[in-house]
């Protein structure tokens, strides 16, 4: 079968073992994380440590400033451009945030956030995983998505109308593995019973990060290669690429693994770049 949207079926190994979220493009570099630091390719190749701390998803704001979800120390930050960080959020009414995962901006420039909880729920102080708007530094307001079990990837469309969502429980059986959709009022906030399942990845591993073309198509990584106690291989590790309304135009597989998240770049911004198996991959699209 020939591929519609993408040149060559096979993805390139940037040999970068560790790359495991992010990515972000900015300037001719990529930048992703480690689990430990978040790293910057130049447009060479070379790889050098732009700030330490682990960090999960990350995205520029429009002053071009590096803004991160530090799932570690349950915060979201900006790097400033001479190196100052500032904590846009860290806690909501007092409480800590779970671990913030991945992030979007509107065209206000407002930062959307998801605050899900993988692993161990003990330290949970707010005891629910949510999504968050943060209006300015330290004013954070939750946004309320009815039906979203644990939300991780997320993505708002550049008009403001639609806010996607990737629901994925992924370690407990029957958990949501949906990517969802919400309608959005003026104020950017979801509007009652609105929610619909834009795809289902059913008992496979669920969706994770996740961006929007030009034309509207939603590029996302999803599934994994490997069995586990909570998850099958039905659907196996890449990028899935869908119409706004669900349907799945192509699919861009991806090893070892699990994919984590994605992000377009490259001199023309049509260098898909996805982070799966703790490797980072490029394939060039059409």
């Amino acid at each position: 079968m020939r591929s519609p949207l993408v040149s060559g079926f096979v993805p390139k190994d940037h040999g970068l073992i560790g790359a495991g979220e992010g990515p972000a493009w900015k300037d001719g570099s990529l930048y992703f994380t480690d689990g430990e630091h978040i790293n910057r390719m130049d447009p060479k190749g070379h790889t050098t440590v732009f700030r330490q701390n682990a960090s999960n998803g990350l995205l520029f704001d429009r002053e071009g400033r590096l803004v991160a979800c530090e799932s570690g120390l349950r915060r979201v930050t900006r790097t400033e451009k001479g190196g100052r960080i500032t904590v846009l959020a860290d806690r909501f009414k007092g409480k800590c945030f779970n671990t913030p995962n991945d992030l979007c901006m509107n065209s206000k420039g407002q930062i959307y956030f998801t605050d899900p909880r993988y692993g161990p729920r003990e330290s949970m102080e707010l005891g629910f995983e949510g999504v968050y708007r943060i209006e300015t530094p330290d004013k954070v307001t939750r946004i309320h998505c009815d039906g979203a079990e644990r939300p991780s990837g997320i993505l708002i469309t550049p008009d403001d109308k639609y806010l996607f969502i990737a629901d994925n429980n992924n370690n407990n059986h029957g958990g949501s593995r949906k990517l969802l959709r919400y309608d959005l009022d003026k104020n950017g906030d979801v509007k009652s019973g609105c929610r619909k399942v834009v795809f289902d990845w059913k008992n496979g591993r669920g969706p994770d990060g996740m961006k929007m073309d030009a034309a509207g198509r939603i590029y996302v990584a999803a599934g994994t290669n490997k069995v586990t106690e909570w998850e099958t291989n039905r659907f196996k590790a890449g990028c899935y690429i869908l119409s706004p309304s669900g349907r799945l135009i192509d699919f861009i597989p991806t090893a070892p693994d699990e994919a984590c998240n994605c992000a377009f770049g490259g001199k023309d911004g049509k260098t898909l770049f996805i982070t799966s198996g703790n490797h980072l991959w490029s394939v060039s699209l059409k």
